[in-house]
């Protein structure tokens, strides 16, 4: 079921009932999971781990295929829009490459010249990765090599190497992996400011609540099966119990939310398989 109020000229992405197993015969990593993912947006994903964010986000790429469904990015396959470059992916761990004697600036580069052959614009390439850097703040570091930073001037330069292929759309795993509380907030600021000034579509994938609710307009909570489809603000106890059941304890100990709130909206908030909505929270 799509997301009520949405349509399909509204959505950059849609999941349609979408069902993966990696082994015949064995349970789905993901269960008829429906979701759309509207322009403009920030969208996060929460859930615990192997609860199919990773999944879900190879999926999106392009890497895993052989599920049952439906997945369209800008209204092609996810091979199609992986070719066109129209994700900007962010990794949770780049420790290969900071294992290399490069640059900030050149690790921002890698994906720019993807395609361009060898007759491409260097002078082009060179301005979209200056501007990027300049976004995210990183040029004052971005001479300096990448294993040299720290984990949140990691980040930004990661971030400045999806937007400096252009594409519409930055999805991004665990990006407050290792990065302490200042960071944290720095990052949460700069998803904002994407936001706002270039008008992207962003997609944070997290296990950490936190993460999720300061840089989301709605949460997508995933465990195998779309539980919950709302603002952070809506999320409840009883919600996220049903999402971390192994882990809601240690949740609970650090939550002020209010129990209540589901009453409020009139109705169950709990949903198994299809997604559903509530008006915008204000990402905070």
């Amino acid at each position: 079921m799509a997301d009520a109020g949405s349509t399909a000229s509204d959505a950059v992405i849609r999941y349609q009932s979408v069902t993966f197993s990696y082994e015949a015969g064995e349970g789905p990593a993901l269960d008829r999971v429906s979701l759309n993912v509207r322009r403009g947006e920030r969208l996060g994903i929460l859930g615990p781990n192997g609860g199919g964010k990773s999944t879900l986000l190879k999926l999106t790429l392009g890497l895993l295929k052989g599920y049952s469904g439906t997945i369209e990015v800008m209204g092609v396959s996810p091979a199609e829009a992986a070719k066109r470059r129209l994700i900007g992916y962010v990794p949770q761990r780049v420790e290969a490459e900071l294992a290399f004697p490069i640059t900030a600036r050149h690790a921002a580069s890698m994906t720019a010249t993807i395609g361009l052959g060898p007759f491409g614009s260097s002078a082009a390439v060179r301005e979209r990765v200056e501007r990027s850097l300049a976004l995210v703040g990183a040029l004052e570091f971005a001479d300096r090599p990448l294993g040299q930073l720290s984990g949140g001037q990691v980040q930004r330069v990661m971030i400045a190497r999806a937007l400096a292929s252009e594409a519409a759309i930055l999805l991004l795993d665990e990006p407050t992996v290792g990065i302490d509380p200042a960071g944290q907030r720095q990052f949460a600021e700069l998803i904002q400011k994407l936001h706002d000034e270039l008008g992207l579509t962003t997609i944070v994938v997290s296990h950490d609540l936190r993460t999720v609710a300061a840089s989301s307009d709605r949460v997508a909570c995933l465990a195998r099966t779309l539980h919950y489809h709302d603002s952070p603000q809506g999320l409840t106890p009883h919600v996220l119990a049903e999402v971390f059941r192994h882990d809601a304890a240690a949740i609970f100990g650090d939550l002020h939310v209010d129990a209540h709130r589901a009453s409020d909206c009139g109705h169950d908030h709990h949903h198994h398989g299809h997604s559903h909505e509530h008006g915008k929270g204000n990402g905070s």
